[in-house]
């Protein structure tokens, strides 16, 4: 403590920079002297070290580091002492009344208290109360004198009255160690040096005259302290050996931390040691390489235990053979033991039968029985036992040859000799008879013995076979962990939309704070929901360009599956803006609550969502990798649409989705819910209604059609109409799209009394219509022809969905479209064909007498308070890093691809629909761990996948499955309950 404490002086004089924390117990004080810089690291009841490893820091600073960075920030650290000689550390930062303390305790528990200059307790990491008086909590004192001071070591008397005390057999280290200041090591060290055996007890290898010898061992201990107290020490690593067993049989040394010390002790002198320039390095190694360590302690007993049952199968065949061939030398020796004893057994039988048949009772038998044999009847002196409830007798019988063997016969071979046994007689059976069931058993234990020996090649095979698969396994699994990186964004809520965007969401308000005052850039869109609960979801637009619909709508789906909507099953609707519309202030000026933000402008609302999320798994690509998989996530058009929703239809054809909720609770309803297919479908008709729209209705954009801010849109779809209802603050719009030519053209006239505006067609523009349509015919005809060649090569069913959507909109040309859209609020349109950008100028001449639009104002930055600006601990992520780090990420893994480990990811169902491995989930009532399990069972049973996929899936943590669940869920999977079963 002494040498750890003064190697820890050079940094006094140095800044706080910041303040992190790592865990719950663990913070890191970031300090700074001119150039130079280093990293205080204090564990509460632990440790306290400088760090050169880079350690995970939480992406939200607690309250307890929120509290020392406000008090902390910018002092000089001007005091770095041990109180007394205990284990308790002061660190002083700032002077005078400015002053703050942070005591640090390393014993029991452990505690972290924040003080001022009058060891006032601001904050304390582990409230609570020791004996009756002394209480640790805010705006108590801190009790500085409870600390252990120094004292002199005990005199001869004082040693010798201790020593009286002790009763016999107790360890003399255990007994030494609360009257002095040294610690256990220490005095195994100087016991060792003065000639005391290893863990010598009262009584065994320490008498009461050896006490002078115990005086000169403390005074050597003495001395080491006060070296140790003169300059900073050397570290030293005690290590252990561990053997661990390769796949192919051979075994390798492997080296594990055991104790850390200043000095090499006595007791460790045969051991392997690492030694470092200073003790500080050397506790800053110890603890950072612990975690590896423990991944590879954890695998080298899995090895262990493969290793042990491979021992176990071997030696289960051992003794099973040992126990045949030891069967059948008995059964053989007592059929001959029966043969050569054929008159004494025949006529043992024949009494016990008589006797039977004379109806004599069992107790009298036994009686008859006694009464022979104390007359000396050679017959019942040979039956030992009455086993007449299974109608047997147990006679003792001996080789009646052995006595009457000649001279001659002395060095015959010993295994013509039988020694007596006991054997058990049937009743129904003669001595032949009897001696034939033995030697039966003998044949039977001979083929079975015979038949093991077959088989156990065999088995010994395939039990190598699978402990080397076993251990391969394990040698997997503790790479990838060693090579798990953990993402940025893995702190948060998270997936990747179908259209290769990051989506992040808060879990809570302090997070929702952090990712809008940290993540939110320009080009970036905030996703809501006017929902309890709801979380503040952020779309990473890199590129600047605009975020597609179908991101918008699986972001949305985002914001409503983790809010109150999730456990009420109540379907509704999510909103976004862009990141300029989103303030910390409100219209007062008044600063609103952690996690609140004003939105400013106009909302624009998304479809409602049906509570539908996925449960996936994206693999991590090796760079070489990653080429194979460009553009897998891209923004698509409405042929890759369907595509993809005839290959879901399919798929869910063929599956039969079941469902299955995995609660304890048996009595609940298990078949409540609807095939799930039709549910995509019907989203999937939604959504390429809207996309056709989106993709054909651009024009009006220009036309200077009335916008409707706040505006919340309802959609009605029939067989040949599609309604829009909206209202706002008592204004409702009301339109119908129908396929008849007199309303194919759209034009809005005034509100009536009743509150609603009718869109009607205009003549001018049906005028428009009719030329645009005569240029066009040319190019129709020749648009038809490519299309039908083109249709010979879709797959089954998209003919006739591409049918009904050109019969629906045929209609339609693109001003009315696009209208639609504007309508729909629309966030995007697709690419405009050259024929489109043509007719252009046209348009622009027909509308010159239309009113002018102002147009909408540009996205600005977002403002961020000085405050927020320096609680960014870590320089946000560049556009390019952003970009290939979700490239390299990848749910359709090929078999070709190198994969480095799997990160488990909650998304709606339609943005990993093309995933490998997937599974629907719905609210319910299973716990999240249990459902969590059952997903990842199911994706192991898989028959695509492989062996280093399944090992990559078992590698992930349980804790990391459902850390993202939104709660309770109902799980739907092709042939869910064979699974379970």
């Amino acid at each position: 403590m002494a040498g750890q404490w003064l190697a820890h002086t050079r940094l006094v004089g140095m800044r706080v920079n910041q303040v992190y924390d790592i865990d719950h117990k663990t913070y890191l004080i970031k300090l700074q002297r001119s150039e130079e810089k280093c990293i205080l690291l204090l564990e509460s009841g632990h440790r306290f070290h400088t760090t050169a490893y880079e350690w995970p820091k939480n992406m939200a600073p607690s309250g307890f580091s929120m509290k020392m960075r406000k008090h902390l920030k910018n002092k000089r650290l001007e005091v770095f002492r041990q109180l007394g000689v205990d284990r308790i550390i002061d660190l002083q930062f700032g002077s005078g009344e400015a002053a703050y303390h942070v005591i640090l305790e390393l014993y029991d528990r452990g505690n972290i208290i924040l003080t001022d200059h009058e060891l006032t307790i601001l904050n304390v990491l582990r409230p609570h109360t020791e004996g009756d008086r002394i209480r640790f909590a805010v705006r108590e004192k801190y009790p500085t004198d409870r600390a252990k001071q120094q004292s002199d070591p005990p005199t001869l008397e004082q040693l010798t009255e201790i020593l009286q005390k002790a009763s016999k057999g107790q360890p003399l280290k255990k007994i030494l160690n609360p009257h002095l200041a040294y610690g256990a090591a220490l005095i195994d060290h100087v016991l060792l040096k003065s000639g005391f055996p290893s863990g010598c007890a009262v009584g065994k290898g320490f008498e009461m005259e050896d006490i002078p010898k115990l005086m000169k061992a403390l005074t050597l201990a003495e001395e080491i302290i006060t070296e140790a107290t003169k300059a900073p020490s050397k570290g030293y690593i005690v290590q252990k050996a561990e053997v661990r067993p390769k796949p192919d049989g051979s075994k390798e040394e492997f080296m594990t931390n055991v104790e850390f010390h200043p000095n090499i002790f006595e007791q460790f002198k045969n051991s392997p040691i690492r030694e470092f320039d200073s003790f500080n390095m050397s506790v800053d190694e110890f603890f950072s390489t612990m975690e590896s360590q423990k991944i590879d302690l954890k695998a080298i007993q899995q090895e262990k235990d493969a290793m042990k049952k491979l021992e176990n199968v071997k030696k289960d065949h051992s003794s099973r053979l040992e126990a045949l061939e030891k069967t059948q030398e008995v059964d053989k020796q007592r059929a001959e033991l029966i043969t050569r004893n054929q008159a004494l057994v025949d006529e043992a039988v024949l009494v016990i039968r008589s006797a039977l048949a004379n109806q004599v009772s069992w107790p009298d038998i036994q009686d008859l029985v006694k009464e022979a044999t104390a007359r000396g009847d050679p017959v019942a002196s040979a039956i030992k036992k009455l086993k007449l409830d299974i109608n047997h007798i147990t006679l003792l019988l001996s080789d009646p040859y052995v006595g009457n063997t000649s001279d001659d016969d002395e060095d015959s071979d010993d295994d013509s000799k039988l020694k007596p046994m006991m054997i058990d007689i049937d009743l129904d059976l003669g001595a032949f008879a009897n001696a034939k069931r033995f030697y039966d058993q003998k044949k039977m234990a001979a083929k079975k013995q015979q038949k093991t020996i077959e088989s156990q090649g065999k088995a010994l095979k395939s039990a190598e076979k699978k402990t080397k698969q076993t251990l391969k396994e394990v040698q997997a699994i503790t790479n990838i962990n060693k090579a798990r990186k953990v993402f940025w964004f893995e702190k948060f809520l998270w997936f990747v939309s179908s259209e290769n965007y990051l989506v992040i969401g808060g879990r809570d308000q302090q997070q929702n704070e952090l990712i809008v005052k940290r993540y939110l850039n320009t080009h970036d869109i905030y996703v809501h929901a006017d929902i309890t609960g709801a979380s503040s979801i952020v779309i990473i637009n890199p590129s600047g360009q605009p975020v597609p619909p179908k991101t918008l709508n699986e972001a949305g789906a985002m914001a409503v599956c983790y809010s109150a909507a999730w456990e009420a099953k109540v379907v509704t609707n999510a909103w976004w803006v862009y990141a300029h519309q989103v303030s910390k202030t409100a219209p007062t000026g008044e600063y609103l609550t952690t996690g609140s933000f004003m939105i400013r402008g106009k909302k624009n609302f998304l479809p409602p969502c049906h509570l539908i999320m996925g449960f996936s798994f994206l693999f991590k690509l090796e760079e070489g990798s990653i080429p194979r998989h460009k553009d897998e996530r891209r923004i698509r058009g409405i042929e890759d649409d369907i595509a993809t929703a005839e290959n879901a239809e399919d798929n869910s054809r063929d599956g039969n989705d079941e469902e299955i909720e995995l609660s304890d609770d048996e009595g609940k309803d298990k078949t409540s819910l609807e095939p799930v297919k039709e549910v995509d479908e019907v989203n999937e008709a939604d959504k390429k209604e809207s996309d056709v729209n989106a993709e054909e209705n651009d024009e009006d954009k220009d036309d200077g059609t009335p916008s409707f801010p706040d505006t919340e849109i309802v959609v009605k779809h029939t067989s040949d109409k599609t309604y829009v209802s909206s209202t706002n603050s008592g204004l409702e719009l009301r339109s119908s799209f129908s396929t008849s030519e007199s309303n194919t053209d759209l034009n809005i006239l005034n509100k009536e009394s009743d509150g609603t505006i009718h869109i009607r067609p205009s003549a001018q523009k049906r005028n428009q219509k009719n030329q645009r349509r005569e240029s066009e015919t040319d190019n129709n005809e020749q648009m038809t022809k490519n299309e039908q060649k083109n249709q010979q090569q879709l797959k089954r069913g998209q003919r006739a969905k591409m049918k009904k959507i050109k019969e629906k909109y045929k209609d339609q040309d693109e001003e009315e479209r696009k209208l639609i859209m504007d309508i729909l609020q629309s966030a995007g349109t697709g690419k405009e064909s050259k024929k489109n950008k043509k007719g252009s100028g046209n348009k622009n001449t027909a509308n010159m007498n239309k009113p002018k639009v102002t147009p909408k104002a540009q996205p600005k930055p977002v403002a961020v308070s000085a405050d927020a600006a320096a609680e960014v601990d870590d320089p946000e992520p560049s556009v390019q890093t952003n970009v290939d780090m979700l490239d390299s990420l990848t749910g359709c893994p090929l078999p070709e691809d190198e994969l480095l480990f799997a990160v488990p990811v909650i998304a709606p169902y339609n943005t990993i629909q093309n995933y490998k491995y997937k599974i629907k989930m719905m609210p319910g009532t299973s716990k999240r761990g249990k459902a969590a399990r059952a997903a990842v069972s199911v994706f192991l049973r898989d028959k695509a996948a492989t062996n280093h996929e399944k090992d990559l899936l078992k590698s992930v943590k349980e804790q990391e499955l459902f850390l993202n669940l939104p709660g309770k869920v109902k799980l739907l999977a092709p042939q869910l309950q064979k699974h379970k079963k």
